[in-house]
């Protein structure tokens, strides 16, 4: 069975990886230097120029960007090559402030592409197989990474986009599809829905590449227990490329990141210092490959940690976990920090499904949690003494997990609103952030 997508790359010597980030860096600082006037006024302010970069043990020195700076220069300010040299753009889901847009020349697509061939031959794919694509087509990078990543590996695609459940099971069970790639959101909602039709026997997956949102380990082990199927985490951006920044392997102990076209460091959030492998801070990006639009330490506000430590796949390149949460959307509550991971892992530990979703709002200058939960229909029950029960165990985990009092609702089977794209779990009604 075909183990890597470009082995001379995925194996290459940490030697080799450190020449061509070397070079990379090098180039695309000039890159941007000459052709980016908004990114060279940064460098200018650091009092940086590209003599000053020789390799990436002087990354260090460069300025950070953010989503802020991709927001004030929308929507050509951080091009460095030609409009006619562009191709296509995608742009994030976001809904506040200016979109990011995110510019590709043909070159970029077919790195990307390659990315996500990657990945898909790391979860077991191969050309006979059937991918089946239910991310979000369009200005989303979910959708296209992936449908790009399917055609480079020769598989038989299935661009079914997200919604219309019906249709996703028909063509599932029809076309037999083999590798499912999703939201594990929606992939866990077409779990619930081929179950309840008693079509478990008519799916055929073997594998599910799952992204764009924050999920736990239990949750991966419920979706591979419904599906039959075995789960792999992808992460991307799509500021810079969309998916394929990184996957996982056979092991799943992290997600493998594409150093040949992309420089990963970890940082402290609060002083921008760089942490050394193995600590915990903030996720940063530079995307030396890309020709349209390439990102120079670009702060993701994910936090993780990175891991050099030999894959027992024999891919050399550095991991990253999963995202342990985010620098900025990190709720703090009664001062403490709630990641809505934490709670999601207490609803699985105790049976629950991930479907929930967290209430925050301050009565009285205090702040309150309550997480709505459904519950199974096994679970359900018009006994209120035995919903109340169920509700103080919740509770009682709740606080041994996050050190403060949450209260719990339990709601009926299928009452918390479906998600066909990426799960809406917070909604924060305190409005921290105005004026």
């Amino acid at each position: 069975m075909q183990r890597y997508f470009s082995p001379e790359k995925e194996t290459a010597s940490r030697e080799q990886v450190i020449e061509w980030q070397n070079k990379g860096l090098v180039d695309a600082v000039k890159r941007v230097w000459d052709n980016v006037p908004y990114y060279r006024s940064k460098m200018e302010e650091k009092g940086v120029t590209p003599d000053d970069i020789k390799g990436i043990e002087d990354l260090h020195k460069l300025p950070f960007l953010t989503k802020d700076d991709l927001r004030e220069a929308y929507p050509y300010g951080l091009m460095a090559r030609p409009l006619e040299d562009c191709v296509r753009i995608q742009s994030t889901s976001g809904t506040t402030g200016r979109r990011v847009v995110a510019f590709y020349t043909k070159n970029d697509i077919r790195l990307w592409d390659e990315c996500c061939a990657r990945a898909l031959v790391a979860a077991g794919a191969t050309k006979e197989d059937v991918v089946h694509v239910s991310y979000g087509f369009g200005l989303f990078t979910g959708g296209a990474g992936l449908n790009g990543g399917s055609h480079m590996l020769g598989s038989l695609t299935l661009p079914m986009s997200s919604g219309n459940t019906d249709r996703q099971i028909q063509f599932m069970t029809d076309l037999k599809s083999t590798v499912l790639c999703c939201t594990p959101s929606y992939a866990a909602y077409l779990a619930e829905s081929i179950h309840e039709r008693g079509l478990r026997d008519k799916i055929h997956l073997k594998a599910g590449i799952f992204g764009a949102e924050a999920w736990t380990e239990e949750m991966r082990h419920d979706i591979e227990e419904s599906l039959g199927l075995k789960a792999y985490d992808i992460y991307g951006l799509t500021e810079i490329s969309g998916p394929g920044v990184a996957f996982e392997c056979e092991e799943q102990s992290g997600m493998h990141i594409n150093e040949d076209y992309f420089i990963a460091e970890v940082i402290d959030p609060k002083t921008g210092e760089v942490l050394p492998d193995g600590e915990k801070g903030e996720l940063v990006f530079t995307s030396f490959a890309k020709e349209a639009f390439p990102l120079i330490r670009y702060r993701t506000k994910d936090i993780c940690i990175l891991s050099r430590e030999k894959c027992s796949c024999g891919r050399t390149f550095v991991k990253m976990t999963k995202p342990l949460g985010r620098s900025d959307d990190m709720l703090i509550v009664k001062g403490v920090n709630v990641f809505p991971s934490q709670i999601e892992t207490v609803l699985l530990n105790h049976g629950y499904a991930a479907n929930y979703q967290i209430i925050v709002d301050r009565q009285k200058n205090s702040d309150t949690i309550e997480v709505r939960v459904e519950m199974t229909p096994e679970m359900f029950s018009d006994e209120l003494s035995k919903v109340t029960a169920k509700e103080k165990e919740l509770v009682s985990g709740l606080k041994s997990m996050l050190g403060i009092y949450a209260n719990v609702r339990l709601v009926a089977p299928k009452s918390i609103t479906r998600s066909e794209g990426k799960a809406v779990r917070v909604i924060d009604k305190r409005n921290l952030y105005k004026g």
